[in-house]
Parts: C-alpha cells; structure tokens; sequence
C-alpha cells in the first residue's frame, strides 16, 4: 500500500473574552493569589459566555487559522474534534463545527480523550492522510471547561479554563511532519480524574455528580512518573537524543507539575512551551495554545523538531514527535 506524507500547514486559536482572574476567585471561594500562584503557576483563565458552547470556540479557532494562512478548509475531507465538553450527547461537535463553517462532503468525528485527545486526534489525523484515506483533516482541540467545573471547591475551581485550537494536516509530497507517536492508558485508575455521564460508579467507586472532580495528589503522581518516562520511550521510537527536541510542548495541566516533570525528564523547563500562565488548564485546547503563543512571540520557527505530550482523564496518555512545517 501506497503510504503518502503529511505536514502541517496552518494553527489558529481562539478563546473567550472574559478573563477570570485570581483576584476574581478570591471573591468566590477561600483562596489568594499568591496561594493559587505558588501551586499552579496560574494568574488567569478565559471563560465562555453563557450561550457560548465548544463548537463556537472551535469555528472561531478554524476562523483564525485561516485569517492567518492561506490555507482553506472548505476542502477539508474530514474534521476531528477532541473535546470533553460537547453541547450534546449527538449530535457531535464536529457536527456543527461543519455545519457553522459550511464545509461539504467531508465527514466528522469527535474524540474523547480529555487532555491527551489534541495528540491523539492528530495522530489519527497523520494516519487517514499517510494511508491515502483522506487528503486534507482539520484537527480542533477545542473545551468549555467552565460548565462542567464547580465553583464552589477551592481545589478545583482554579485551575479550569476555555479555549480552542485547530490546526490542518494534509497531504504532501515533500514533507512528512510526524517522525514517531506513542500512547497509552491506565484505566484502572480513571477515578481519579472524572466528569459523570450515565452511570456513578467506576472501579468500586462512588462518584459525585455533575461537575470535573479529581484527585489533584494522584494525578499528579501519576503524570510526574509516567511522562518521563513515557517521553524517553518516544525519543528512543524517533531515534532522537533529547538535544535534537527543539521544544517539548506538554498538557499545560499545572506549570507545577510541569516543572516536576522537566525535573526528571529528558528535556529541561527552558526548552518548554505552555499557556498555562494566562489560560489556565484548557484540557484537548491546551497544546495548541501553547503552540499559537509561541508562534506569535517568534519562540517556534519552521523546522523546529517538538514534542507534544499530552496526559490526563483516562488516566491516558499520547506522545507525538514532528517537524513544525509552517
């Protein structure tokens, strides 16, 4: 079988306008700054308006990418959205982000692999376009976290944020962006990190309903002793030494953990993107994020070899080594 190439050719995002800042929290629930600082690196969050949902965010994002590029979707053969915050049930989000963008003929799917679906939907993404499936996919990380996150827990409350984040892989006849990919998952462990839907219980455990509950000390544990070493296994797959990664861009979940993480990994904290710092945790949004702010203040260049990583909600994970071709 014919297996063709593929490359990146156009990132746009897009978040909403009120910004909720830690100062804004301190009227909410028992917290300060300099509490919610010094735990999570974070000072604000952007927050979806009331009649706002996540397919408005995506087509905003889709939107952007092509104010920025030359780049057009209408082609686009397929549409993959990772999102842990749909409007409904079904229809799904890549649904009406085809329909409030009028793309034709193309089909749409939506992932749900919480904070590692952005990585995951793009490894799909390489593979429909090198196996000569489709030609063109546009890929949305896209979350209104906001919704499902209660205010009322301190622990919590903090940390969530909204936005979207879209990005077209296609096909190309001299460029293969994607050199190496792993993923993975502990399910045995998915109590720890969960957002209820049909059922109340997982694993023995009674859950609490309605909102994002997690338990910050597990997940924390988990993502600081597997993401280490989860990204050594990818370098080792790519057959890249550390030094050969321009940039490592992981889940911006806390920039605590992520400095936990530089601490014992191959790739050290200055040679990492995140947007942590002004858009909190924005689960399937975070990697693209991170990705457009560092192409706006000249950081990520054309040819620059990364490493996105993202991990969360499962407990599950996904790792993609490419070439940043745009």
């Amino acid at each position: 079988m014919t297996l063709y190439q593929s490359k990146i050719s156009g990132i746009g995002t897009y978040v909403p306008d009120r910004i909720l800042t830690n100062a804004d929290l301190e009227k909410m629930v028992d917290t300060n700054d300099e509490w919610i600082v010094q735990r999570t690196g974070m000072r604000e969050r952007r927050i979806a308006a009331a009649d706002e949902y996540v397919s408005d965010l995506a087509a905003e994002a889709v939107k952007d990418l092509e104010r920025r590029y030359q780049v057009g979707v209408k082609d686009c053969d397929m549409i993959l959205v990772a999102t842990s915050t749909p409007e409904y049930a079904f229809p799904g989000t890549a649904s009406m982000v085809q329909a409030k963008l009028g793309i034709q003929d193309t089909g749409t799917l939506d992932l749900g692999a919480a904070c590692a679906g952005f990585v995951y939907a793009m490894q799909v993404a390489d593979g429909l376009v090198r196996s000569g499936l489709y030609r063109k996919v546009l890929v949305i990380g896209a979350e209104t976290l906001s919704k499902i996150t209660d205010y009322t827990d301190r622990t919590t409350c903090v940390l969530f944020g909204d936005g979207a984040g879209a990005v077209v892989v296609e096909r190309d006849t001299e460029q293969q962006a994607f050199i190496a990919s792993i993923s993975g998952t502990l399910g045995e462990s998915g109590q720890h990190l969960y957002k209820t839907n049909l059922s109340e219980q997982m694993n023995g455990t009674e859950l609490k309903k309605g909102c994002i509950v997690q338990n910050g000390r597990e997940v924390y544990k988990w993502a600081v002793r597997n993401v280490p070493l989860g990204a050594q296994e990818l370098l080792l797959k790519a057959a890249l030494s550390p030094e050969q990664i321009d940039w490592f861009v992981p889940h911006s979940a806390n920039l605590r953990m992520i400095e936990a993480i530089c601490q014992r990994g191959p790739i050290p904290m200055e040679r990492t993107l995140t947007s942590v710092e002004y858009r909190g945790n924005t689960s399937a949004a975070s990697i693209p994020l991170a990705l457009q702010l560092a192409v706006d203040d000249g950081r990520l260049k054309s040819g620059d070899t990364l490493m996105l990583y993202g991990f969360g909600g499962g407990l599950t994970y996904a790792g993609t080594i490419l070439k940043w071709t745009l």
